[in-house]
């Protein structure tokens, strides 16, 4: 019941920011900026990897409650990550390039706005009831929906920063890279679960539709597409 969730998630709602790719030498100023912020960001860009894999995983043969408190858990650390990735934004000053003060105020904003869209999230998912299975996996399903939404903030809030000389800038930064997380997947006693997290994805008992048009084995590779309809824009599906 947990599948839509974890592939919309590894599909498409992940932040801009594991960037690829190099470019020529776009001067001190640009790449200094790039570097101020990609060093701040880098524990919150592995956070939300982390967060994102724990959902990924407690859809292997997970409990209605052990799903309920892993994604209200990873909800808020994403919702904390955004906002320290504003903060870090912040710190780093407007970037110097064109229109760079509104481009770090724009910013800032979506961060901050994606972080209380996570956190209704999580209120939405705690306020499930996980002792009945069909009316969870249904109040379930409303929480891929509205993730949906949020995705497409999340992929907006810093699509900005990386265009042009400023991307390629970043790009060139190791705390701009994309993560790896550090959170092992679940395992299971289930010899139909298995223990990684394509398994986590496609494994899922309490799933009324196992059947259905997702691309599940492929729900932890972010270049694929899921049933969660992630957007197409921007590098966010390189990431995590």
């Amino acid at each position: 019941m947990n599948k839509k969730l974890a592939a919309a998630l590894s599909g498409g709602a992940v932040l801009v920011l594991a960037l690829t790719g190099c470019s020529e030498d776009e001067g001190d100023k640009v790449g200094d900026w790039a570097k101020t912020f990609c060093d701040q960001a880098k524990p919150q860009i592995q956070k939300r990897a982390d967060a994102h894999q724990i959902i990924i995983s407690t859809a292997a043969d997970s409990k209605p409650a052990e799903i309920q408190a892993a994604d209200s858990k990873a909800f808020q650390d994403i919702a904390n990550a955004d906002r320290a990735l504003a903060k870090a934004v912040q710190a780093a000053g407007a970037p110097p390039v064109e229109n760079g003060e509104k481009i770090k105020q724009d910013a800032i904003k979506e961060l901050n706005d994606t972080a209380v869209a996570y956190e209704g999230l999580k209120k939405q998912v705690d306020a499930l009831d996980p002792t009945n299975q069909q009316k969870f996996a249904d109040g379930l399903q409303g929480v891929a929906d509205g993730l949906t939404k949020i995705e497409k903030m999340d992929q907006n809030a810093l699509s900005k920063l990386e265009d042009g000389e400023l991307g390629q800038a970043m790009a060139k930064q190791p705390g701009c890279q994309k993560p790896t997380a550090s959170v092992p997947p679940k395992t299971s006693a289930s010899p139909n679960a298995g223990a990684t997290a394509d398994a986590g994805a496609t494994s899922d008992p309490d799933s009324d539709s196992d059947s259905d048009s997702d691309s599940d084995a492929d729900s932890t590779n972010p270049t694929k597409k899921a049933s969660a309809k992630p957007t197409k824009k921007s590098t966010t599906g390189k990431s995590e």
